[in-house]
């Protein structure tokens, strides 16, 4: 009796979820000249072949990985419910939404900095990539104009910059903990600074943003 069509779809998907998941992990720790796709096969106990299969090269698993990280941040910020709140109080809920999922999620950082190093080429040659930056500052551009309108935010906000700013803090932490660190002998990661960085973030933005 042949399997019905929906369960190989789910097997299939499944097996591609399972793929970019340790290859998420190869290329964050290793980055993408260093990785290795019979390492990837080997954690997974499957074959290369069985890889490239569903990805078909090396370089192609690759922007895949990056484009499953990329989505899971702006999907969070999507399902960020900012039209029923105030719009400082949905400012600060956006902040540290980043900040909670940057510091969760330390091989998103990793792999952007790697895609750094090239150059960004690899995301150059996403179609999905260029894509996503729309919705990385929709939610962002929807605050700011409510909060102009109500007289809170300044009108001269560019929503980039404002993006910029909270992406900055956030990738600092995770980026430059070692070095930073091993330098001013001060954890970035360590619990004790986390609420008070959490909030600082979300006053330097606010301050920046209060109308004068």
């Amino acid at each position: 009796m042949p399997v019905a069509q929906p369960d190989r779809t789910r097997d299939a998907e499944r097996t591609r979820a399972e793929i970019i998941e340790v290859a998420t992990r190869e290329f964050a720790d290793k980055g993408f000249a260093g990785a290795r796709v019979d390492e990837i096969a080997a954690k997974m106990s499957t074959t290369k072949r069985m890889i490239y299969y569903y990805f078909g090269n090396k370089e192609h698993l690759y922007i895949e990985v990056l484009e499953h990280a990329y989505a899971g941040i702006r999907a969070l910020e999507q399902d960020l419910d900012v039209e029923h709140l105030d719009p400082v109080d949905a400012m600060r809920q956006l902040a540290e939404l980043t900040f909670d999922h940057h510091e969760s999620h330390p091989d998103f950082i990793r792999l952007v900095s790697i895609e750094n190093i090239h150059r960004a080429e690899h995301i150059g040659r996403s179609t999905v990539l260029s894509g996503l930056a729309n919705p990385a500052l929709d939610v962002l551009t929807r605050i700011l104009a409510r909060g102009h309108e109500t007289g809170v935010f300044r009108g001269d906000a560019d929503p980039l910059d404002v993006h910029m700013v909270i992406s900055s803090f956030c990738v600092f932490r995770i980026a430059n903990r070692h070095t930073f660190n091993a330098i001013f002998e001060r954890d970035m990661l360590d619990p004790a600074h986390r609420a008070r960085h959490r909030k600082l973030l979300g006053d330097l933005v606010l301050d920046y943003l209060a109308a004068r």
